[in-house]
């Protein structure tokens, strides 16, 4: 692997501890987190006591304070090695910022500190049946009905909607407008007529909880409205999305590299022929493909971390690298699964479960084809 600037001796002796982490306490249990639909929820207790969960929020909230560096390091080592089931990253840096970013002081003291302390799980609710992609086509609604919100509706595809204690939910309190009557709201998960649905059965990424969730006249009390007024909720979701799509890229990227060196390793080792398979110069030279594209996307991920340490990570770019990184990660993971012949096709091996956890990244956080469209209208 390159080395990296970006990260100084602080930072790399955070992600060994990260690393260390993991192969004790999540590699040894991943298979039978796959059998369960679920991480264990010690996992995210232990992680927690090692600075793992929210790394980025202020020590009054309960973080440590420091950059998004280490959020960073933690997503590429679960990703590295194969670890999709772990939802840190949605809890810590996409549903942390909302939080604190647009949070009361009060909502900011009720929740942060309980989320890094592994005590809440957290889940954010934008994809409906009916709307994806397209979150003003959002039908959840809430409205107020002079001392409440009534919350209604349903949303699927939810990560970490099992487990979850608490679910930022999008919601029109206009139903008759587009964007402007959109709004987010902090919904706990034993408020009466909030149930959750089935546990998806997902192609990949097995070990991730990803659920319905069903609204039906929730009441949601004035101060659990995220913001300072209604209508606020797709400027929010707007001013959030490249950090989330940095994290997709950061995640594409260094699965790309774990699955090089598995492969490299089995190419090493395999026989065909009476030589091992490294010896055929179409492995050598598929091989050597695959790292250009790997190093030329570690650069770009890297220079966007750069960015968006710097808050210059503007939209169009987040978008570009999404759909490039994970255009990549599709293709490193079937031209490696290709290399491995009918074991890479056996989900005892890694390749396998890594080549149909990838299929997801081109989908969500904004599908690949609406990231283009992002991309053309910023000409």
């Amino acid at each position: 692997m390159l080395s990296r600037p970006i990260y100084d001796s602080d930072v790399n002796q955070f992600r060994d501890t990260v690393v260390r982490f993991l192969q004790n306490e999540a590699v040894p249990y991943h298979d039978q987190w796959e059998k369960d639909g679920q991480v264990s929820r010690d996992l995210w207790s232990k992680g927690a006591e090692l600075g793992l969960l929210c790394p980025s929020l202020p020590e009054e909230y309960g973080g440590a304070g420091v950059d998004f560096r280490y959020s960073a390091v933690v997503m590429e080592e679960v990703s590295r090695l194969g670890l999709s089931g772990i939802g840190f990253f949605l809890h810590s840096d996409i549903v942390a910022p909302y939080i604190h970013h647009y949070g009361t002081e009060q909502q900011k003291q009720k929740y942060l500190p309980k989320m890094a302390r592994g005590e809440m799980i957290t889940a954010i609710a934008m994809t409906e049946p009916g709307a994806g992609s397209d979150l003003q086509g959002i039908r959840t609604s809430a409205i107020w009905d002079g001392e409440h919100y009534v919350l209604n509706g349903s949303k699927t595809f939810i990560t970490n909607g099992q487990m979850a204690d608490l679910v930022i939910v999008v919601a029109k309190t206009d139903p008759k407008e587009g964007a402007k009557g959109t709004s987010l709201f902090l919904v706990e998960a034993d408020w009466d007529g909030f149930d959750k649905g089935r546990n998806l059965d997902k192609v990949g990424m097995k070990a991730q909880d990803t659920s319905e969730l069903f609204f039906q006249d929730v009441k949601v009390p004035e101060e659990n409205l995220l913001g300072s007024a209604e209508g606020q909720g797709f400027m929010q979701l707007m001013q959030e999305l490249p950090q989330e799509r940095l994290l997709v890229g950061l995640v594409a990227l260094a699965a790309c590299e774990g699955a090089f060196e598995w492969t490299l390793d089995y190419v090493k080792e395999r026989k065909a022929f009476d030589k091992p398979i490294i010896g055929f110069q179409n492995t050598r030279f598929k091989l050597a493909e695959l790292k250009a594209d790997i190093t030329a996307g570690r650069t770009f991920v890297d220079r966007c971390l750069e960015l968006h340490l710097e808050s210059r990570l503007d939209v169009p770019t987040a978008a570009m690298l999404k759909q490039w990184s994970t255009d990549l990660q599709c293709r490193v993971m079937d031209e490696c699964l290709q290399l491995f012949g009918g074991y890479g096709y056996m989900t005892e091996y890694p390749i396998a479960r890594a080549w149909a956890d990838s299929r997801v990244q081109r989908i969500y956080a904004g599908t690949n084809e609406i990231m283009k469209e992002i991309v053309a209208r910023s000409f």
